[in-house]
């Protein structure tokens, strides 16, 4: 590669935190070594359309206006994917779009979807580096926002607890999670609650139900002020039983062909409703808690509470930020050193790793063991409890691992 001295930084796919810190470490390492780095904005859409954009260089002041701290991004998203992209000069379109602003390679930040597009540049001859970035985790490495999404999930769920034991309530919290759990499963152990649904585990409601009969009773039965609770954290994507995805949007798929869908939590409150309507023990037991009142207050009242996009907004991890900046910066290098077509993994002394691309987007799911494990702990994942077979084992030398 002929010698670097501007790059594109572009951001693509769903927003979360750590982006900010991820175009920061770009920009400040391109000033170190004297090379432009400059934003195109609004993700895939507007690296097809550079024709018609005028770029902002991200010199020092410029850098010193984006607060790493803060969730989203400065250069702006869009679910764009090229190659459906009905142009068959698209490619060319871009190389010559690159060649008007003399930028010589990209930095692009994004998940599974993002980075089927950097494998597809990259192989019609465009220079570019994946910065991962998914709250979803679901790459093969880290990825910018996982930490950020699980801590506002834990911090979300645990003060909605509240209301729960206020009203003596029981919470279906839902959070994104389409084909991976990490971040409900993650969220959900940081803030105890009582059952995780994700997609790696097809629900039995029936075994649902009665892990929260058991614990909700418990609790207020052990209550001096008969207040109870039953919390549980599921992702978008849980599936019954007979593994079938629920969801009550029937808008189609996204531009890269991925049901839309919606409304898991309601659905699992309907389940749980079903079952503790035909059950006569509940009557009996608030009646002895003075609680019962016939035809008002005859069965512990279920709410469902979407999380949306809350837990992609507002702030970003001192985590993510720090990972944010190591991508950002350490893709700066990569390229100065003619490697593309590559994912960061992380920096680590003076050793950047990295993997191809093509391998960082390989679909990543929540272990079952670990599922397993903490199911040792009292969580009900909505099945049967699996024996947990530890195996032990001595690390010998460095251990570098997150989720």
């Amino acid at each position: 590669m002929a010698k670097i001295k501007k790059l594109g930084v572009i951001t693509s796919g769903g927003d979360c935190g750590g982006l900010n810190a991820v175009i920061t470490g770009a920009a400040s390492m391109g000033l170190r070594h004297n090379i432009e780095v400059a934003i195109i904005p609004n993700g895939y859409a507007g690296l097809y359309n550079l024709h018609n954009l005028d770029l902002v260089i991200m010199d020092g002041a410029r850098v010193d206006k984006i607060h790493s701290g803060v969730a989203g991004s400065e250069a702006g998203h869009s679910r764009v994917k090229i190659s459906k992209i009905k142009d068959e000069q698209k490619y060319e379109r871009i190389k010559s779009g690159l060649k008007k602003h003399n930028i010589d390679g990209l930095i692009i930040a994004g998940g599974d979807d993002t980075g089927s597009v950097v494998v597809d540049l990259y192989n019609n001859g465009i220079p570019c580096i994946h910065v991962p970035k998914t709250m979803d985790l679901d790459l093969q490495t880290y990825s910018v926002g996982g930490d950020s999404t699980i801590n506002r999930i834990a911090r979300f769920t645990d003060e909605l607890r509240t209301t729960g034991l206020t009203h003596n309530r029981a919470l279906v919290i839902e959070v994104f999670g389409r084909y991976a759990g990490h971040t409900a499963f993650r969220g959900g152990i940081g803030a105890d609650a009582d059952a995780i649904l994700i997609p790696e585990v097809n629900v039995d409601y029936e075994i649902l139900y009665q892990h929260f009969k058991k614990t909700y009773i418990n609790r207020l039965l052990h209550s001096d002020v008969k207040g109870s609770t039953y919390i549980i954290v599921a992702a978008e994507g849980v599936k019954n039983k007979d593994g079938k995805y629920f969801t009550d949007d029937t808008s189609g798929v996204d531009s890269f062909g991925h049901q839309r869908l919606s409304g898991v939590g309601q659905y699992i409150r309907k389940q749980l409703e079903h079952y503790m309507k035909q059950d006569s023990d509940w009557k009996e037991v608030l009646q002895k808690e003075g609680i019962y009142v016939e035809n008002i207050y005859t069965f512990p009242e279920i709410r469902e509470v979407a999380l949306g996009h809350l837990v992609r907004a507002g702030g970003t991890s001192a985590y993510d930020v720090a990972f944010g900046k190591q991508g950002g910066g350490a893709a700066v290098l990569l390229l100065l050193n003619d490697v593309a077509g590559v994912t960061v993994v992380g920096v680590e002394g003076n050793e950047i790793a990295y993997i191809p691309t093509a391998e960082a987007i390989k679909q990543r799911y929540v272990d079952l063991e670990e599922v397993s494990f903490y199911e040792q702990l009292g969580i009900c994942f909505g099945r049967d409890i699996n024996t947990y077979k530890p195996e032990f084992k001595q690390h010998i030398g460095k251990i570098h691992r997150y989720m």
